[in-house]
């Protein structure tokens, strides 16, 4: 009996130095890689290619749909235009903020980026769904 509480004794004293020369477990941080949205036509391939194809789609969105406002066109308005956005946890974008510009300079580039598509898979973090911010630069300019 007593053979056996020595080994207890030195089997719990090398558990707690291993412990220490380990470090705290506790200390110890995971992170975790934001997962961009996927477009849709963008399944395929790995990340980096997924992600090289979302900004290709978001770009040639921006240049098709864009239009510079008649009125502002005429009063010579240029200025560039930050739109900050998300795309939600379902794949859908939501604007949170617009700034620069002039109003109507700020209104078509808000409408540009509200009629962007719902995205094939929306944006990840650790498996889970999860919206991720955007920011869109415009710059109108008249060439006058």
């Amino acid at each position: 009996m007593k053979n056996l509480f020595i080994a207890v004794c030195i089997l719990f004293s090398s558990t707690i130095f291993a412990q220490q020369e380990w470090g705290d477990v506790n200390k110890n941080t995971v992170t975790l890689k934001e997962i961009a949205p996927i477009w849709s036509g963008c399944e395929g391939g790995n990340a980096a290619e997924r992600d090289n194809c979302f900004n290709q789609k978001l770009s040639a969105h921006i240049s098709k749909n864009f239009r510079y406002p008649a009125e502002a066109y005429k009063k010579n308005d240029q200025g560039k235009v930050i739109v900050e956005f998300i795309i939600d946890e379902k794949g859908m974008v939501e604007v949170q903020k617009v700034s620069g510009g002039t109003k109507e300079l700020q209104d078509e580039a808000k409408r540009n980026i509200m009629s962007i598509p719902k995205m094939a898979k929306p944006g990840m973090m650790g498996g889970k769904p999860r919206a991720i911010k955007m920011t869109v630069p415009f710059t109108f300019k008249t060439g006058k």
